[in-house]
């Protein structure tokens, strides 16, 4: 069974579709996923209105601005951010990134080829769960994450636009 919004696509974008609302169905107090190109471009979105890869009956509070659009921005400045901060001190690739505040939390976790993960949650998520599943994500996306598979869910991104 396949998302809505996933006809015409390849099995790999339908599978990375299915993974993302498994993600967001799985994990309490998620409010928005977004997978982010290494050029910042929005891949893959939780948000039904770019790509409808939520289930419409997902009862989830929305982000802020109500878009994973706006999540894809913070992840990729974040994410540019931390990497060059990892240069700066000579610590290597990073793995990851949690940033805690009062009434959210973001974390980012880096795919493959620069690509990145970017979740938003409740203050009061279990962090540890949703490391663990965002971990999961990753251990399955990142071999299927091609540049073509990219470029296809980015088209059908812009097409849903």
């Amino acid at each position: 069974m396949t998302a809505t919004g996933t006809f015409g696509l390849s099995s790999e974008a339908r599978n990375l579709h299915w993974l993302l609302s498994n993600l967001v169905e799985e994990v309490p107090g998620l409010r928005s996923v977004a997978v982010v190109s290494s050029d910042g471009l929005l891949l893959l979105s939780s948000d039904p209105e770019q790509n409808t890869a939520r289930p419409a009956s997902a009862a989830r509070q929305e982000s802020p601005r109500g878009s994973s659009a706006d999540l894809a921005t913070i992840v990729s400045g974040i994410g540019s951010l931390t990497i060059g901060a990892a240069r700066l001190m000579d610590g290597g690739g990073v793995k990851q990134t949690m940033v805690a505040m009062e009434g959210a939390c973001v974390f980012i976790m880096s795919i493959s080829d620069g690509s990145l993960l970017g979740v938003q949650a409740e203050a009061d998520c279990d962090m540890s769960v949703v490391a663990y599943h965002m971990g999961l994500f990753v251990g399955r996306a990142g071999h299927v994450l091609t540049p073509e598979l990219r470029s296809e869910l980015r088209q059908s991104l812009e097409g849903s636009l």
